[in-house]
Parts: structure tokens; sequence; C-alpha cells
């Protein structure tokens, strides 16, 4: 048979197979340029600032740029080759090199991410690295010591190439020996994995009360009227219209000791003046705060599935025998499961990346792993660390992604 599509022909004389195609393909060139910027958008201050992070968690270097000779003879000597008078000539003319250049204490900031106290021991050396004569070795150790020690060689082995995953192992509690092997660093060390549980385990707490909380309100808002459900719908809206700096200190002022709520419970005669509770600075000014903070984001996810569920549903399996818990449980419960899966991921993941709450009224035990990325970022400058520990938090949240999408699936999520 004839495709009679080849045989029409325009006003032109063009077939119109051709044309069609033509037409389709510059609409799809249109739509494409309409989105260009968007999608430009999100190259440049979303995706391009997580492929930042994530080099530079693997890429460091600050002792292989500033010190080229060392870490070129620990690529050519094999791991376990002592350092001969050759490879403390190549060492101090590094470090000669480093002082004129001024970057002796970066290459010395590298070097004392993995051993405590050895950025003064470059920079003292580099000041008068310029006053050594042969031998070297013997030289260097009449400096100081350490400079014969070998964890420092092993140290400075480890630190010499610019990509490492040793701040993965950081992140994690481990590092590596001597040798090269991976070990667990001391238990009174260990603080990265701990504080990951305890950021996780904290995240399901506010989450699993924040369902607790939300869940009856937006049944109620899905139930009133449309002008009394607004109305209510109002107030759950006006935290954001509050700054966040504002609402976290307000918890403060009632929080505290000497706060309005322990005043009020010592005023009703429930505690003592002398047994005031202690709920800031600890993890139940955290918990309390960030649930006050993030509850909206679950309660309107749960309204916007709830709001459409025709009442009958429920009325129809009362009537046929069903009692009210069965009624709630095997009908209305399974229509609300994406509001409830899209609340619970908004308050998780929010929760997990949360800063100033944590450190305005969590204290010591109410910190999240943001406020130590911050901390690494701000104060140590370890800005390695901070990707890795930022990396290993993305991969949590994007497993927690997965899961959700195998168990619920990813297209019953409604935001609203």
């Amino acid at each position: 048979m004839t495709d009679t599509s080849a045989l029409l022909t325009t006003a032109d004389g063009r077939p119109l197979q051709q044309a069609l195609a033509i037409a389709q393909r510059r609409a799809k060139l249109r739509a494409f340029l309409l989105v260009l910027p968007l999608l430009l958008f999100i190259l440049v201050t979303f995706l391009w600032p997580i492929l930042q992070v994530l080099h530079q968690s693997a890429y460091n270097p600050k002792f292989s740029a500033n010190m080229p000779g060392i870490s070129q003879w620990f690529a050519d000597n094999p791991v376990g080759t002592e350092p001969d008078e050759a490879a403390y000539a190549i060492l101090v003319a590094d470090l000669q090199a480093a002082a004129a250049a001024k970057t002796v204490a970066v290459a010395g900031e590298r070097v004392n991410y993995e051993l405590s106290g050895t950025r003064s021991l470059f920079t003292s050396t580099g000041r008068k690295a310029k006053d050594l004569e042969p031998p070297y070795k013997e030289a260097l150790i009449a400096l100081d010591e350490q400079w014969g020690d070998p964890v420092l060689w092993g140290v400075m082995r480890q630190v010499s190439t610019a990509y490492t995953t040793d701040f993965y192992l950081a992140a994690l509690d481990m590092k590596r020996d001597v040798d090269g092997s991976v070990i667990r660093v001391p238990e009174n060390q260990r603080v990265y994995v701990n504080l990951f549980l305890r950021t996780f385990a904290l995240s399901a707490v506010i989450t699993v009360i924040c369902l607790a909380l939300g869940f009856p309100i937006a049944f109620l808002l899905s139930t009133l009227s449309l002008k009394t459900s607004s109305l209510l719908l109002i107030l759950v809206l006006l935290p954001f219209w509050t700054s966040l700096l504002v609402r976290t200190t307000s918890w403060i002022v009632l929080l505290q000791g000497q706060g309005v709520i322990n005043n009020i419970l010592v005023w009703c005669g429930i505690v003592a003046d002398a047994d005031r509770l202690e709920m800031i600075n600890n993890l139940m000014g955290t918990i309390i705060a960030m649930t006050h903070i993030l509850l909206p984001f679950m309660i309107l996810p749960l309204f916007s599935v709830m709001k459409p569920i025709p009442p009958s549903y429920v009325r129809a399996a009362r009537s046929l025998g069903a009692t009210s818990w069965t009624a709630f449980r095997r009908v209305y419960l399974p229509q609300t499961i994406p509001g409830i899966g899209a609340g619970g991921l908004l308050v998780f993941i929010l929760s997990v990346g949360y800063y100033i709450t944590p450190a305005l009224v969590g204290g010591a035990s109410g910190q999240l792993i943001s406020n130590l990325i911050a901390f690494h970022v701000n104060k140590s400058s370890n800005w390695s660390l901070a990707a890795a520990l930022a990396s290993l938090l993305l991969a949590a949240i994007l497993l927690l992604y997965w899961l959700y999408d195998k168990l619920v699936g990813i297209d019953k999520l409604k935001l609203g």
C-alpha cells in the first residue's frame, strides 16, 4: 500500500511528511531554548557545586604542590624504603623553596591533618632551612628529633599525592598505618561515625514526632469547610513568615532554666524551684525546636493528599461492617501513603542538614553532623574533610531516595 502522507504536499510543493518533521524539530528546538536558562541555572547553582564538593573531598594538593621533590621521591621509592641522605637533601631543598614562597605552613597544614603538631614543625624548620648544611639528615634531626621518626615519614608519604581517599577514611573514623594498611582510630578519637548515627537517629525521631503531630492536624484541616480550613492553614504557614533565627532564639527564651516554661511549671507547683527542667543546650532542646520548625513541612503534603479523599469511602466501609479502626487502617490510611512519604522525606532530609537550630539550642549533646562540617569549613580550614563528610551525607540521602523508590515508588510521592 502507498503511504498517502508521502503523496501529499504543502502549498510550497514540499512533501507533507518532510514538512511535518521540520516543524517538529523546530518545536523541540524552541522548547529546548525556553528551558535552557533554567537548565543552565541548575547546572551552575546545583550540579556544579556538588561536583566541586565531590572533587574537593578526594583532592588536596597542599603538600604535593609545595613539596614536589620529596613527593616525587616517595613516588619513585616503594613503601618501607628508609629515607637516606639523598631523601633528606631533597626535603631540605623543598623546605627552602617553600619557605621562600611562604607556603611551608600550607604543606605542614596538610601533614597536620593526619599527625597533629607537625604544622609548627614545618614552619619552624622552614625558617632555619636556608642555614642547613650537609649532612642534611643529621642537621634536620639536630633541629628536631621528629624528622627521624618513621611515623612522620609514613604520613608524608601518605599525603604526597594530591588525590587521596584519606579524608573519607577520616570521616569514617579510620586512618592509614605506617605501612599503608587501613585501621580504626583509637576509641577516644572516634567522633564522626557516632555523630552520623546521632544525626540519622535524631532526624528519624523528629520525623516520627512530626508525623504524629501533623497527621491529626492535616486530617482536621481536610474535614473542615473551605473557609475554616483556609483560616487554619494560614496559622500553619505563619511560621514561614518569621525568620528562622527569630524562631530558634524564641525557643531559647522559652526553654532555658529561668525561661517561660520553667517559670510556669514552678508557679503551678509541678516542679520545685531547685529542680527546674534542663531543656536547652541538650538533645531535648534540639528535638523540640526542630519539631516546631519542621512541622509545617509534614502538614502540607498530608493535607494535599487527604483533601481529595472522598469521605464516602470510609462511610461505605463502616456500612459494610468494618470498625472505625479497620476502616481507617484498610481504606483511609493507604490513600495517605504518598503524603506520608513526601512529608517524611522532607522532614528527614531537612533535619539531617540542619545547622542553625542545633548550634543555638543543642549544646554539645545536641549537635549534628552539619555543625561539624561547618566547623571544618570555618575554623579548622580542613575543607577536604568537610567535603568528605558532606559527600557521605549526600550518599546517605540518595540511598534513602532509592529505598523509598523501591518500597513505595517515587512516582507516588506528592508534595501538594
